[in-house]
């Protein structure tokens, strides 16, 4: 009779929405990997119907407190382009300079706080501090600029207040945006740091064929904008036509939607797919540091996503330090937008990849339809790929390090997990 070995998760705690894992073997042969996820109706969008079209950016932030900004940004986008209006000038590097902040102070706390821990042998950040206390405390440091960042030019550290479409409620002084200077530079060394540490790190082995997927932001590292969507296997399409492309689906053992690109398959977005994309549009700092960790310019092995965000740290703290340096206070803080009928279409560069909006609007600007699709779940598909493609190549490992591996694996996608580094509990059961 062939062994079986069953190694399973009923409910992941702390993390957006309900979700399991399934790895079942028989014998030596891998016979079955889900990545089961138990979301609730993603009931925001309908929230949105019926609200005004002003209304969106606020409503949307509460979707996320890791990454407000980015569904913020998103919201205005797809309001300003139905309007016909370009929030462009200081009033984008502002907007810019937000997603900045966002970026660090999410990027700092999946490297040190949830994923660090599973490659130096500790089970949390709070054992970590224990052995590494001054890489804590920095860790520590560098959110707390990421935050206060998104206080001076947001309003609030979470689901910032002065972001409206067309622009601001208000906008800082030159002297005030100073201020950050000091801590930006001890923050990029400290950046640079943490591409060297996690590069030296002990990585399992995995190559992956990508499909990867990031928005095109014309010469520039994709961050707060992008005019349309590319990838790696020649896909290049405008941000209007994005639902043309993306195809979600139910599979029957999960409630969260699977994404593929219609006709190309399942794809990757986020940090491997940005860098393996752009990697040249990076802060020649960053790439620098890049180039020290021996990075390639197409990462195939995902437990080096550690290693990628650390670099776009770097790259985040470059650009807050450029745009502060070049502000100047515009005179006013937002754009006239008036709203009309038809589809409104966004997206920006979540940490965690592409975030994307669309909205229907009615002539008097209330809100008919919303459609959002956030990267986590465009991610699913290819995160139960390579689930199953690590128990394939690692299945004669023991239990209890399989177990921890495939923990490894799916943490190495950053999905929305806040407060948590250890976020499944599995079950291994023999018969």
């Amino acid at each position: 009779m062939s062994r079986t070995r069953t190694i399973r998760t009923d409910y992941l705690a702390r993390v957006e929405g309900e979700g399991g894992m399934l790895v079942r073997m028989r014998g030596d042969e891998v016979a079955e990997v889900q990545l089961r996820i138990y979301e609730p109706p993603r009931f925001f969008e309908a929230f949105l119907r019926g609200r005004d079209y002003t209304e969106a950016p606020d409503i949307t932030a509460r979707i996320c407190g890791i990454c407000p900004v980015a569904y913020q940004t998103s919201a205005c986008l797809a309001m300003e382009q139905l309007a016909d209006v370009t929030v462009d000038g200081q009033l984008r590097a502002l907007r810019r300079l937000l997603y900045c902040g966002e970026w660090i102070e999410s990027h700092t706390l999946h490297v040190f706080m949830l994923h660090a821990p599973d490659f130096l042998g500790v089970t949390s950040a709070v054992e970590l501090a224990q052995v590494n206390r001054e890489l804590v405390e920095n860790a520590l440091r560098l959110k707390k600029l990421g935050n206060e960042i998104m206080r001076v030019v947001g309003g609030r550290e979470v689901h910032p207040i002065n972001v409206r479409v067309g622009g601001w409620y208000s906008v800082p002084t030159s002297e005030t945006l100073e201020t950050l200077v000091p801590e930006l530079e001890w923050a990029k060394a400290a950046a640079i740091d943490a591409v060297e540490i996690t590069s030296g790190f002990d990585f399992p082995k995995l190559e992956q064929e990508y499909q990867f997927v990031a928005l095109d932001a014309d010469g520039e590292y994709p961050i707060d904008r992008g005019s349309r969507l590319i990838s790696s296997t020649g896909l290049d399409v405008p941000i209007s036509s994005f639902l043309e492309h993306v195809i979600e689906e139910h599979v029957e053992h999960s409630n969260a939607l699977h994404a593929t690109l219609a006709g190309r398959g399942t794809y990757l977005v986020g940090p491997l797919a940005r860098y393996a994309l752009h990697h040249d549009l990076l802060s020649p700092d960053a790439r620098a540091a890049a180039a020290a960790a021996k990075l390639e310019p197409v990462v195939k092995n995902p437990f080096k996503s550690i290693v990628v965000r650390a670099v776009e740290l770097v790259h985040a703290c470059d650009e807050a330090l450029r745009l502060i340096r070049e502000y100047e206070q515009p005179e006013q803080p937002s754009l006239p937008v008036v709203p009309r009928a038809g589809f409104g279409h966004g997206a920006t560069e979540a940490p965690r990849g592409v975030c994307y909006h669309r909205y229907r609007l009615e002539s008097d600007g209330t809100i008919a339809d919303a459609k959002i699709i956030p990267p986590t779940s465009q991610n699913q598909k290819m995160i139960e790929q390579d689930l199953y493609d690590f128990v394939v190549a690692h299945a004669d490992l023991p239990d209890e390090e399989l177990r921890l591996r495939c923990e490894q694996a799916i943490r190495n996608y950053d999905p929305c997990i806040s407060c948590a580094t250890h976020f499944l509990k599995l079950e291994i059961k023999r018969t």
